[in-house]
């Protein structure tokens, strides 16, 4: 009787440690589902996390950690990254498509202020507008994932085995350099400070168009700049 009224007693802490914590795990999903596609739903990342919270409590030992929420963060954070790749949304798109989509719109922004629609690059590269609806999807879910993940976007992915971490940290560093303070500043919103391009474009009053070309550009000179 004894052991199982202190087994409870455990259990009872350990739950109300989970509950203490479940209003940052909403916000945190809140913050991530607004930069991610209407497609996905905040209930859903809300869910993985409040799971993971509730694993986390019951093995976190505070002789190890003294702050409970700085111990679960990362790995509350990393459960909803995790559950995004589960997804696995951009192998049922063409990375061939996802690519194409990429420079027609590099190219329509030379000459426009806005990203072409569905519509119109269905018609450039005559392809459905559901396939290339699905691509952007893909591609747009991959923009919340740290910059590992979205190097291996595509064959050239494989390149990345080959790069130590260190490497490539200093490879980031100097395709970095190479651009203008302005454009440095909107990576360390969007990755460090986690903005939204909505947010970051009414910082920096550039529109979220030009926000995302520049990012997609960054991330293309990295792959170049590692024999990708």
């Amino acid at each position: 009787m004894i052991s199982n009224a202190y087994t409870a007693d455990i259990k009872h802490k350990e739950d109300e440690l989970a509950i203490q914590y479940l209003p940052a795990v909403k916000a945190m999903a809140f913050r991530l589902k607004e930069r991610l596609p209407s497609s996905i739903d905040f209930s859903d990342l809300a869910a993985i996390g409040t799971e993971e919270l509730i694993k986390l409590a019951r093995r976190y030992d505070e002789s190890l950690n003294d702050s409970f929420w700085g111990y679960a963060k990362k790995r509350v954070y990393g459960a909803m990254l995790d559950y995004l790749r589960s997804l696995d949304i951009l192998s049922r798109a063409s990375r061939k498509l996802v690519k194409a989509i990429d420079y027609a719109v590099e190219e329509h922004m030379l000459t426009h202020d806005e990203e072409p629609t569905d519509a119109e690059l269905s018609e450039l590269l005559e392809e459905s507008v559901e396939k290339v609806h699905d691509a952007r999807i893909a591609s747009s879910i991959y923009t919340v994932m740290p910059l590992h993940d979205q190097l291996q976007i595509g064959d050239e992915g494989a390149a990345l085995v080959a790069v130590e971490k260190d490497q490539l940290i200093d490879v980031i560093k100097t395709v970095l350099s190479g651009y203008k303070e302005r454009e440095q500043m909107i990576i360390q919103l969007y990755y460090f400070e986690e903005l939204t391009l909505k947010e970051i474009s009414s910082v920096l009053e550039i529109t979220e168009s030009r926000i995302s070309q520049i990012h997609k550009s960054v991330i293309q000179k990295i792959k170049e700049s590692i024999g990708a």
